[in-house]
């Protein structure tokens, strides 16, 4: 059904399809959210219409309490679909990176929604087994039970492949949802059957287990959508293709710093620091520059800001000690590397000025690996004098 919603509303369905990475166009993607989410809202009213059905003949309180979950669910779908459709507003005064985010917390609202529901069926559940009542056994009522999984499982896989294929937190936090209204429902469905053909009351226990299990759920899809609320590290995978885009130019030495930020889907500003000879040309290599900000934002579609680092690359003696930092490193602390090294000489020393990058979570203190390099270096030359400043990354070790 959505593949057929696609292929009449989106001219360039094909896209989506496509076995490249390439972002979709923010406009198809924005088609592809409201689609989903309508969808969503009129499977779920009519899945509401056929449980609330259901238990009012069965007169079970387990499958008419499914049936108003559905219904919130179609609320869930409403909130993804005005979260697409306010995520995809053009930057403004106010917020000039856009308004990406909200998407966001369109997925975190479902998420919530999702706890309460857990909690909301926890709590039916205990009462349940407290104070237990018998449902009539129906045939229709096992049908529509048994239609409503075959639903929501739909559900599920097409907001999970969606959500993956745009990149959408929000589309993977209705799959969720949808994934845990399966189990929820099946658990009604065979304790329909038990209480039915055996005598024994399982509904409730049955409804505690699956709200533990809707409650992880809800955690989960939680974590996923205020991660990049908070502000997550960008992928490795991303990474790499920054730096080899960026090194592909020879007059690029080497580069550090690399700052993404996440503003929503297809919404990545990026800066770094680029290091360039020091004796160049500056008017020719700020052209290059240029060129690789250019390639960045056509290429990887971000907004890229580059800082040009000129590093000496022909005086031997500022060569040999970098070299010989590079060899202490490698043989004490091989995940540490550094950068923006110098030595600037005046009439009675030397300073020696470099940035250590430490991974966060590394087994050795940036205040025990400082005084190492400092006594090591100074053991070979009393004279210098060692500045550290220390950058921490969180990209995991290689």
């Amino acid at each position: 059904m959505l593949s057929l919603l696609i292929r009449l509303f989106i001219k360039e369905y094909h896209t989506l399809s496509s076995p490249t990475q390439e972002p979709i166009p923010s406009q198809i993607r924005q088609t592809c959210g409201i689609l989903c989410g309508s969808l969503g809202i009129a499977l779920n009213i009519l899945l509401f219409a056929g449980k609330f059905l259901a238990g009012s003949l069965s007169h079970s309180i387990a499958i008419t309490a499914d049936a108003f979950n559905n219904l919130s669910d179609a609320g869930s779908s409403l909130v993804t679909l005005i979260g697409f459709k306010m995520a995809s507003q053009k930057p403004d005064s106010a917020h000039p990176f856009g308004h990406g985010r909200i998407e966001y917390l369109s997925g975190l609202l479902v998420s919530i929604a999702i706890l309460f529901m857990a909690f909301e069926l926890i709590r039916s559940s205990v009462d349940k087994i407290l104070h237990p009542q018998p449902a009539e056994y129906s045939l229709l009522t096992l049908v529509i039970l048994a239609a409503s999984i075959g639903v929501k499982l739909y559900m599920y896989a097409y907001n999970k492949a969606m959500g993956k294929k745009i990149g959408s937190t929000a589309m993977h936090a209705t799959a969720a949802d949808s994934l845990s209204d399966a189990v929820a429902t099946t658990a009604v469905f065979f304790s329909t059957l038990i209480e039915h053909f055996i005598g024994l009351q399982t509904d409730g226990y049955c409804g505690i287990l699956v709200g533990l299990f809707i409650f992880y759920t809800g955690c989960q899809a939680a974590k996923e959508t205020v991660t990049p609320l908070l502000g997550q590290a960008p992928s490795p995978e991303f990474i790499q293709k920054v730096e080899a885009l960026v090194l592909s130019d020879e007059e690029i030495r080497g580069i550090h710093d690399i700052v993404v930020h996440d503003y929503g889907p297809d919404r990545i500003m990026l800066s770094l620091h680029a290091e360039v000879a020091a004796d160049g040309n500056i008017l020719l290599l700020h052209n290059k520059i240029d060129a690789i900000e250019h390639r960045l934002r056509e290429e990887l579609y971000c907004e890229a800001v580059i800082h040009m680092d000129p590093i000496i690359t022909n005086d031997q003696q500022t060569n040999e000690l970098k070299q010989y930092l590079r060899q202490l490193l490698d043989t004490s602390y091989p995940e540490v590397d550094f950068h923006d090294f110098r030595m600037v000489k005046d009439s009675s020393s030397a300073h020696l000025m470099f940035d250590l990058v430490i991974p966060f979570g590394y087994s050795s203190s940036s205040e025990e690996i400082t005084a190492y390099l400092k006594k090591e270096i100074r053991q070979m030359d009393a004279s210098f004098s060692v500045i550290i400043q220390v950058d921490r990354i969180s990209l995991p070790l290689s």
